[in-house]
Parts: structure tokens; sequence; C-alpha cells
């Protein structure tokens, strides 16, 4: 353990339980993030960078493609400080794009790629974009949506633009069967091929100098779950920071070494910090994965031996559920941190056994980076918590006023201070000052802190359900509900009731083979939670709504009616395998 007295008198009661590998404070370079492709290509030239599809990329490759784009980018017109969305799957062209516009000293805008129409429409109006670089498939919606937004230049990339041969003389093959009317308008409008234009650029390395802590590297939008999406700024020092911090929490892994599977979106920040960025940090391999999908993950899995496999609970629980999951063979994952979603003590638990590796639960948000608190990866632990918070960020409880820290175990919001926090929200500067104020930002997520500094989240704020003026923590049920044996999946969320103002409504899978009842359901959150928290009602289901990095759309469970499942809840019998 650190033993820097001057750190635990500052009042971070946590730092006692830092491995004694991890710093208590880093020391962050100046200048643009994009330098740590620039390094790993130094170091490492001919080390894998990224493999797709069997297709290898050495870190020499990487950088020139986008040294490659960067030159491409300025000779387009693009300027230091203008924004360039990107609209792409994980996929080498995602990589390619992020790090060679920040070389070009412009902002990189994350677009989903399942966006809608009006989705894309405010974030590329809103963002005040100038270029996009899109898959060839969503094409449509950018046309659709281009006329109402600042769009000079439309890049349009395929995916057999990064696969291997022959796969990339087959895909379009694929891609005209499956999309005949696809027409794409290449010399009108700006609209080019990324192909031709990366094939017409100078390699010449660029790498626009940048003051770190002033400068933009990127605009992630929020989900907007409670209203339009807001653009969260990100400088160059922020991502800087978030990258080295958790790298330093992965003490053991090793530069040049590791292999990154990429099963999180890339355009995600919880998948571009602890994946990209940190995987090109340390000089190693990015195993990217198009779309999750269990099956092929643990295909990966087995042919790619990774070593570093940060996701969401719902990844886990997939692999763990599928019939392949044993022989897969998953010993070569030493490192998983989970984080978007609560982690079920039991998916720990079990995918710990299977893989022999550390699964630890983290936290974090857009706002910070995103990762602000993780569980110590090897040494004391508290399962349950979200853990401690990273070298150089502080964290505390408060009430309604920011500047008056509650005591350990009382409930409040999380608020959280360090170098990965956000510069603010892009052309909201009255959104800004309601969440930031001296360095210290809200997060909106209840929680408590305990005698040890680590902190445990109950609740987003907006998801606390009222009933009958008593408030329940849709994890606390949650997590009852996890321990039953026949539930895979559980959310829980408040809906309208005359009575209670709110009640609580439990939407549950079951594991495959298992049936139960509502009144068994009942008896058992009866026997374990006080009873203004027992769920009045429950809906089966067959999937719970999440979005792509794995968290439950808790606002599409409140607006859904009942599902069926093809079984009917009445008709659930004794809470035991099917023979």
């Amino acid at each position: 353990m650190n033993d820097n007295a001057g750190g635990r008198g500052s009042g971070k009661i946590w730092l006692r339980h830092y491995p004694k590998e991890v710093p208590e404070t880093l020391r962050y370079p100046d200048g643009n993030a994009a330098q740590f492709l620039t390094d790993a290509a130094g170091k490492f030239p001919g080390g894998e960078a990224m493999e797709f599809l069997g297709r290898s990329y050495s870190y020499a490759e990487l950088a020139k493609r986008a040294a490659r784009l960067a030159n491409a980018l300025r000779g387009l017109g693009i300027e230091k400080g203008d924004r360039v969305a990107i609209l792409l799957p994980n996929c080498p062209q995602a990589v390619v794009a992020y790090y060679g516009i920040l070389m070009a000293g412009a902002v990189a805008v994350q677009t989903n790629p399942l966006y809608r129409e009006r989705e894309l429409r405010h974030q590329l109006a809103d963002s005040g974009a100038k270029a996009v670089i899109a898959l060839d498939l969503l094409v449509p919606r950018v046309e659709a949506v281009r006329g109402e937004t600042a769009i000079r230049h439309l890049i349009v990339t395929s995916l057999s633009d990064g696969l291997p041969f022959p796969k990339n003389r087959l895909y379009p093959l694929k891609r005209r069967r499956e999309h005949p009317g696809l027409k794409i308008g290449y010399g009108a409008n700006g609209t080019v091929r990324w192909s031709a234009l990366l094939r017409r650029a100078p390699d010449t390395p660029l790498c626009e100098p940048a003051d770190a802590g002033t400068d933009l590297a990127l605009i992630q939008y929020t989900g907007g779950t409670t209203g339009v999406a807001k653009g969260v700024m990100l400088t160059h020092a922020n991502i800087i920071a978030n990258t080295m911090q958790t790298t330093a929490w992965f003490y053991s892994t090793k530069e040049g070494q590791e292999r990154y599977l990429a099963a999180l979106p890339l355009f995600h920040v919880f998948g571009l910090t602890v994946l990209m960025n940190q995987s090109v940090y340390l000089g190693s391999s990015l195993l990217l994965i198009p779309r999750f999908e269990p099956k092929a993950v643990l295909e990966t899995i087995r042919r790619k031996r990774p070593t570093v496999f940060p996701g969401a609970p719902t990844m886990y629980i997939a692999l763990l559920n599928h019939p392949d999951a044993r022989e897969g063979d998953l010993r070569s994952i030493r490192v998983c941190v989970s984080g978007a979603a609560p982690l079920p003590r039991e998916v720990q638990d079990r995918f710990e056994q299977l893989s022999g590796g550390r699964l630890n639960e983290g936290y974090g948000l857009t706002e910070a980076s995103p990762v602000t608190h993780c569980n110590p990866l090897w040494g004391f632990r508290k399962p349950g918590t979200i853990g401690i918070p990273l070298p150089d960020t502080d964290a505390r409880i408060v009430g309604e006023d920011l500047f008056v820290e509650l005591p350990p175990g009382e409930i409040g919001e999380v608020a959280v201070r360090g170098p990965q926090v956000m510069k603010g929200y892009w052309g909201r500067p009255e959104e800004t000052d309601k969440v930031l104020q001296d360095g210290w930002l809200r997060t909106g997520d209840i929680g408590w802190m305990d005698e040890d500094g680590f902190f445990t989240i109950i609740d987003r704020k907006k998801d606390v359900i009222l009933a009958g003026g008593f408030n329940v923590y849709p994890r606390e049920v949650e997590e009852v509900l996890f321990e039953h044996p026949a539930i895979r999946e559980a959310a829980v969320v408040g809906v309208p009731d005359d009575y209670r103002g709110e009640t609580v409504k439990a939407f549950i899978v079951l594991r495959e083979g298992w049936q139960v009842s509502e009144m068994q359901l009942n008896r058992w959150c009866r026997d374990r939670l006080a009873p203004f928290k027992v769920p009045h009602r429950y809906e089966f289901r067959e999937a719970l709504p999440t979005s792509l990095i794995g968290k439950v759309v808790r606002r599409e469970l409140r607006e859904s009616g009942p599902q069926a499942t093809g079984d009917g809840a009445d008709d659930r019998a004794e809470n035991s395998k099917k023979d």
C-alpha cells in the first residue's frame, strides 16, 4: 500500500487501499492526444496495432494511414478546431479516423451508427461539423439531414476497405445483393471515397500542436435520456489523463504485449478510453469486433487469446450463458473492467471462475472521459461497490450544497473532481453551470461512501422511485432479483400508480429452461426487502432493451406496454428445471 501521509492528510481515505504499484498522482504530458499513436509507431513499428476479421495492421501502417487522413482533411480545408463527425462501427477506419482527425488539429465528434435521422440531425447540426466520415450503408441517413447541417464534405468508406483478401472482394457483392437500392453520388456535393482520398494524400507526418488544457479533442454526446442530447467537451488533457489513469490502474499490463478485446463500441467514450486509447498508449493490439455476438466473440478469444476485456454486464452474462462458453477457453483473459451498468455479484464470480482472470466493477460518465472509480484489480476489493477514485481524482457525497461533504454511510449525490472532468457542454453554458462548479462535477448518481472510501452507487437521481413517500432504489431491488436462481436478467422501474403515486415494476428475463410465478417472486422479494420496495408488478420478457454498450434503457421500459413472451406470466409454475 502507498504510504503517503500527505495524501491521506488530504482527506482521501481510500488511498490506504491503493495497491503499492499504483501511484497517487501522475505526470501528464502537454500536447495532442494523437501523440499516443506517433509514440507507439516509433517504439513498435512492426507490432500489431489492430486486427479485424483476419487482417492485421502494424503500428507503422496505422500511423501512415492516420497521417494520410490528416493531410487529406487539411487539403479539404479542415482547419484547427473544426469538427469532423465519425459515423462508423468498430473497424480499422474508425481508429484511423479518430487519430487522423486529432493529428489535423480538428475535433472528433463520435456518432452512434445506429442513430436515425432525427438523432443524427441534432448532433451534426449542434456540433457544427464540417465533414463526416461515414459507412456507405449509412450515407442515405446523412444525405437526408445534410441540408440542415454545416456538412461540406462526406467521406464514404465500406467495411471492405478494412477487410483482408478475398473478403474485401466478396463483401461488395454481398452488399449489392442485400442493399440493391444503395446509390452514392461520388464526386458531387463534396462526396468522396475514403480509399481514393487516402491514396491521393501524402503520408508526411503531421500532428498539430495543441494546448492540452484548452483545445478540444472530442465532442461526445450524452445519451439524451432526459431530454436533448448534450455535447460533452473533452480536451486533449482530459483524454490523455484518463488514458494514463486507467492504464496505471491496470498496472500489470505491459507495453507491446497486451491484446485488447474491443467488443465495446469505440464511438462510446468507455470503449474509446479503455480500449482504443489505452491499447495504443501501450503499443498493444486492438482486436476489433464489429458487433457483439457471443459466438463470434468466443471464437475471437479462442483464436487471438486476448488479455484485456473491458465490457458491460450484459456482455459477460451473454458469454456465460452461451453453450460454447466452457469449451471456448477464456483463460487468456487477465483483466476485465465492467462499466455502464451495475455488475451482479453472481456474474462476477462465475466469470472469474471460468476465465481465471479478474472482473471488477468500475464507474464513470461521459463528462469525466469517462472513468473516475474502480475496484483495485488485485488485492483488497469490495464487490458490489464501484471501488475507489483513480489517481488524481477526488470524490465526495453531497446534498444540495456541492461544497458540504456528507459523512461516510450517508446517502447523497456523487460529485467528482479530477483532470479527466470535462470542459463543459458544447454551446450550453447554463447547463454547464448546473453541474460544474470549481472543478467539481455533479454526476446525477445517488450513492454513499463507506469508512474505507469505497463508493456504492444506488441509482441515477432520475431513476429513484418515489412510492408512497418512500425512496426506492432500483439497483437494490435488482440485486435481490438477480440472486434468484431462475433469473438471468432483471430491471426495475417506477410506473404511475393511482394510490402510491409511483409503484415498483420488475422486468424479468428467465434462464433457459426455468419457470417461476409472480407469486414466488413476490415471496422471494418480501423475505429480503422492506414491503415498500417489493415490486407490485412483474413482466416477463425474452430480452431487455439495451444500448450498444449494454446499459438497460429504462426509459424504453417505462414507456412500453406489456409484451407477451409466449408462456404467459399466469401460467408459470414451479421454480424448478424442466426435465
